[in-house]
């Protein structure tokens, strides 16, 4: 029997992956690829939602949200266009059916674009699908590990899906792992996403937990002061001429922070809990980056999902994020800022050997101190009503 429960204490988020891991691309440094493992009985075709799922989904996913906040729905994989323009058609008409007078019910899709023709995007355009493309730079640094399944670099077709999105007037944004192929190109890799039009743009650290002999991350994942250096970079070539007209997703939450406001990504948040993740056949987990055994919170099927959202299990994990900081962590100038980053990054050690060090914590400490000053100088501005733009009016 399900729980009837219907609506949580408090607003969150669900990252929906309606293939599970499967995808047309083979990325080597992909997370999720190896999630197909957790359904050993599945063959590939059955990684794929079902109606009677998909219809749980979203029902319960818009009676569970408090009020009449918007309910942003992000579907993700895996390759979610694998599923084919009926699938995402009987999203659209189940959110209509589903929502309630006046509520706002939204959509984000996460693509690698390879599959984007004027169909698709006619549909997401006329839909008003906010479009994730993945894409880690110019060619060589873009077809480095966004490899088919073949082996062959996937950068012209990407390309060719861009081409696609702005031939039809799709709203898009651009994710960027940052690993240690690209991650000392941080100008390079800025310029090159604003020459192709990107006005929106997130940057993802890749942290792999790979036991090495020295740094406990695999030789792809981004140095921690690399990190920072390319931060640094990515901001000096932006705030020279983007203010206004580019939006990255890390600077715009670091000005809320020094607004006072509080963080817009749990990453840099005190605690988590609230953005999760469930797979194709309504198993939940705690989140994205914790897909495992141990963090599996039920099926939709049999508990309702604003139940499993505040189920003690969630609140644990969620609290472990403050709970298990180190005390390195806790007299850092900067704890506010960071309050130790996503626990999934959390693999190294302090200089007094405590764990649950975050692996970026040099890079994001060079990345703080490198635009505090500016971030301060935009508060100010904007709190005296000037425009961002004007901030070097207000450094003292």
């Amino acid at each position: 029997m399900v729980d009837t429960h219907a609506s949580a204490s408090s607003p969150f988020h669900v990252i929906a992956k309606p293939t599970g891991a499967i995808c047309n691309i083979n990325c080597e440094y992909c997370f999720y690829l190896e999630k197909e493992e957790l359904y050993p009985h599945q063959k590939r075709s059955d990684f794929r939602m079902t109606p009677e799922v998909l219809e749980r989904y979203v029902q319960q996913y818009i009676e569970a949200q408090p009020g009449h906040v918007e309910v942003n729905f992000a579907w993700q994989g895996g390759e979610p266009t694998l599923l084919g323009l009926e699938f995402f058609r009987a999203v659209v008409a189940l959110q209509q059916r589903h929502a309630r007078p006046g509520q706002l019910v939204t959509n984000a899709l996460q693509t690698n674009g390879m599959l984007l023709d004027d169909e698709w995007c006619t549909f997401l355009r006329d839909e008003g699908f906010l479009v994730g493309i993945s894409i880690d730079g110019a060619q060589a640094l873009h077809d480095r590990y966004r490899l088919d399944l073949a082996g062959r670099g996937t950068f012209t077709r990407v390309m060719a899906g861009l081409e696609a999105l702005a031939r039809n007037g799709v709203e898009w944004n651009a994710l960027t792992v940052v690993q240690s192929d690209n991650g000392d190109h941080g100008a390079e890799v800025y310029r090159f996403l604003r020459g192709i039009g990107a006005r929106f743009i997130q940057l993802i650290p890749l942290v792999e937990p790979e036991p090495q002999p020295q740094s406990g991350v695999s030789s792809r994942s981004v140095r921690s002061e690399q990190w920072g250096r390319f931060l640094n970079a990515v901001w000096d070539a932006w705030i020279v001429a983007d203010i206004g007209e580019a939006f990255v997703q890390h600077f715009d939450m670091m000005l809320g922070l020094t607004l006072g406001q509080p963080s817009t990504s749990c990453v840099h948040s005190h605690t988590c809990g609230r953005a999760l993740a469930v797979e194709h056949n309504g198993d939940l987990y705690s989140c994205d980056h914790f897909v495992t055994p141990a963090h599996k919170l039920g099926n939709l099927a049999t508990t309702r999902l604003a139940v499993l959202v505040d189920g003690s299990q969630q609140a644990k994990f969620g609290n472990d994020k403050h709970d298990m900081l180190p005390d390195y962590c806790k007299r850092c100038e900067f704890l506010e800022h960071c309050y130790g980053g996503c626990p999934a990054h959390r693999v190294a050690h302090t200089p007094a050997g405590e764990p649950h060090l975050n692996h970026l914590c040099e890079g994001y400490k060079l990345f703080y101190a490198h635009t505090r000053p500016a971030l301060r100088a935009m508060a100010t501005a904007l709190r005296r009503g000037a425009a961002v733009r004007d901030y070097a009016r207000f450094l003292a």
